[in-house]
């Protein structure tokens, strides 16, 4: 149940971070940017048993899923979702990036998404 309340979190600040991006609250954006990708890595996390409640933890799970799949570009598309993370108090991004960016992490949740067990 909690795993699927995250996955739901997920989708939403995604979906979120593309409107605020179009009302040009390019920080915020950023942020929501960055909750979708940590959202969908606790509900892995949750799943398997790992913990999930701070910032190392969410480093840890894209690395142990990168060696579990062999795909190193789930831990690079997370270090994007972490850009979008520091780009919430910098505020340092154009536009065109962070668009750029939530794209990356859309990739990365639909890389993600079958990581996760169906109940």
């Amino acid at each position: 149940m909690i795993t699927q309340q995250f996955q739901q979190a997920s989708e939403h600040f995604l979906a979120q971070a593309r409107r605020e991006l179009a009302a040009g609250d390019l920080p915020q954006a950023s942020e929501k940017g960055w909750g979708a990708a940590t959202q969908m890595l606790k509900a892995i996390a949750e799943q398997r048993g790992w913990e999930h409640n701070r910032h190392r933890h969410y480093h840890r799970t894209a690395s142990r899923l990168r060696a579990e799949t062999g795909d190193g570009d789930i831990f690079r598309l997370f270090s994007v979702a972490a850009a979008l993370h520091e780009n919430f108090y910098e505020n340092d991004m154009d536009a065109a990036l962070v668009a750029e960016s939530l794209d990356d992490v859309e990739t990365l949740l639909d890389k993600l998404r079958p990581l996760l067990i169906q109940a």
